[in-house]
């Protein structure tokens, strides 16, 4: 049993998201860093579909039978009262009465808890995932006291994970409506720096730079959105579609992010600076 002391900021269960339900109007939702959530689930030996903990920081658990833990994602400081220390990516076995607190990242944005044997938690609709767009699934609230599943007996083979730094020159594949956009607009898109707004959240990434304009101001009809689309709405700075974005928009899409820098766009802090750049494929 785990209980949830304090359940910090924008704290929700994840796990790889809500497939085939985007006919329904059900977007996938999941992690927003996959990556992140995939690795904390492989260095307690779960599979990568088991359930996480996502967590801005703030987030305080105790642990009220021994359990062997992980936490990755954003780096910065874990406090562990009553139990062994512990940092970002390191596996530890924790023993009851642990407390566990995940202080505000140094750097990126989320951190993933990942506990050996997964939480156990109701899906919906096939998925533990909450989408804080659509308010579906299951919730994480302060006195909660989570179930953890059997061990796995599978092996845990290393007691350290790495993965590459988050990056801030991101690729990008060209937008379904890049050309209702000026050539400047496109231009500016490849060559400036666009600085994430502290405005955004886990539908999507707001960022502010030079004005991306239109060669054609009217109005269009919603249409199908994927994760990673640059939607651009009148006032010309473009979002980021993240992990719970809408199944369909109505601002056109300039560039699409390729999918494997989509988790450095969920990681990137209010006030980083992020560049695109084109790519082939």
């Amino acid at each position: 049993m785990i209980e949830i002391v304090n359940q910090g900021i924008a704290t929700s269960f994840q796990d790889l998201g809500r497939l085939g339900c985007s006919h329904l109007g059900v977007g996938r939702s999941g992690a927003a860093d996959r990556p992140s959530h995939c690795l904390a689930n492989r260095l307690v030996g779960n599979v990568e579909s088991a359930a996480t903990i996502e967590t801005c920081g703030g987030l305080a658990v105790r642990l009220h039978h021994a359990a062997v833990v992980v936490v990755t994602g954003a780096r910065g400081a874990i406090e562990v009262n009553n139990g062994s220390p512990m940092g970002v990516n390191g596996v530890q076995h924790q023993p009851a009465g642990a407390e566990l607190i995940l202080r505000a990242p140094t750097e990126g944005m989320r951190y993933y808890v990942a506990v050996r044997g997964g939480f156990e938690v109701d899906p919906v609709l096939g998925s533990c995932c909450f989408d804080t767009l659509a308010g579906l699934g299951p919730r994480v609230a302060s006195g909660d006291h989570l179930s953890v599943g059997p061990d796995p007996k599978t092996p845990i083979n290393t007691d350290l994970g790495v993965r590459p730094p988050f990056a801030t020159t991101l690729d990008l594949f060209t937008g379904p409506r890049h050309d209702w956009f000026t050539t400047e607009a496109l231009t500016a898109l490849t060559t400036q720096p666009f600085v994430v707004s502290p405005s955004g959240n886990r539908v999507g990434a707001r960022l502010t730079g030079p004005a991306l304009g239109r060669v054609r101001p009217r109005e269009l009809l919603s249409e199908g959105l994927v994760e990673g689309s640059i939607q651009v709405p009148p006032d010309g700075q473009p979002i980021v579609m993240l992990a719970d974005h809408p199944v369909t928009g109505g601002y056109p899409v300039i560039a699409v992010v390729a999918p494997y820098h989509l988790a450095s766009v969920a990681q990137a802090s209010p006030g980083t600076a992020l560049r695109f750049r084109h790519t082939i494929g």
